[in-house]
């Protein structure tokens, strides 16, 4: 088989192709000017770099992974006292480890893309916001998701940390680090021009990030309990 047949087999088989795997490569060297053809040449960067949000789904999709092979979501659910889950699994009617099961797979099928649809609305205002340009929502999400990417592409290895109770401190600290340096890398002369502006906003969207998760957290939690007592 030619080089050509491997690389439509790769794309057919996996999804990724060879506009994806420069993707990955250009967002982790050379972050702002695959920012700049996104912003000038559309959301395939000229025909060059994969859409942002596709591959923001695909590193999604390797966390949510990761997550279900660490064991799910249920450490969210043993935060929660037993006055809150008793009468509910009394109403369910179930035992407690099968509502705690049902529980568990509903916050594990939908914690990654959750947490994705808020990082992106509480973050594309402010790339919106702080672009010179007037992008219009369309481009603004397209940076946002770019930026989504320069920060989630160094985590992904890492990603299984995060689902551990014994490292999942050392992973949001880890988190904390790489998105603030993720907007540095991406944003430069496009998002900020001096490095102080661009500390002030790095930490002003890392903190909005993390808020997002927060805020995420309460509907991810309902939609688990719901699971646990109808799934």
């Amino acid at each position: 088989m030619n080089d050509r047949g491997l690389k439509h087999l790769s794309e057919d088989a996996t999804g990724f192709g060879q506009a994806e795997l420069r993707t990955l490569r250009d967002c982790l060297i050379r972050p702002r000017q695959v920012l700049e053809a996104y912003m000038t040449g559309g959301p395939e960067g000229g025909g060059i770099y994969a859409r942002p949000l596709k591959l923001y789904l695909a590193l999604c999709g390797i966390l949510m992974l990761q997550l279900f092979v660490m064991g799910g979501s249920s450490m969210w659910l043993t935060t929660l006292s037993p006055e809150t889950l008793a009468p509910l699994i009394e109403q369910s009617g179930k035992s407690r480890d099968a509502f705690m099961a049902h529980a568990d797979n509903w916050m594990s099928l939908l914690l990654v893309p959750m947490n994705a649809v808020f990082y992106a609305l509480f973050s594309a205002p402010l790339l919106r916001w702080w672009d010179d340009e007037d992008l219009g929502w369309r481009r603004a999400f397209r940076a946002t998701f770019h930026y989504l990417n320069v920060w989630t592409i160094p985590i992904v290895p890492f990603g299984f940390l995060g689902y551990m109770p014994s490292t999942a401190v050392w992973f949001s600290l880890l988190m904390i680090v790489v998105g603030f340096v993720a907007f540095l890398r991406a944003g430069k002369d496009r998002w900020y021009s001096s490095t102080g502006v661009g500390v002030a906003k790095a930490a002003l969207i890392t903190l909005a990030s993390f808020l997002a998760s927060t805020v995420a957290t309460v509907p991810l939690i309902a939609i688990g309990l719901a699971g646990g007592v109808y799934g």
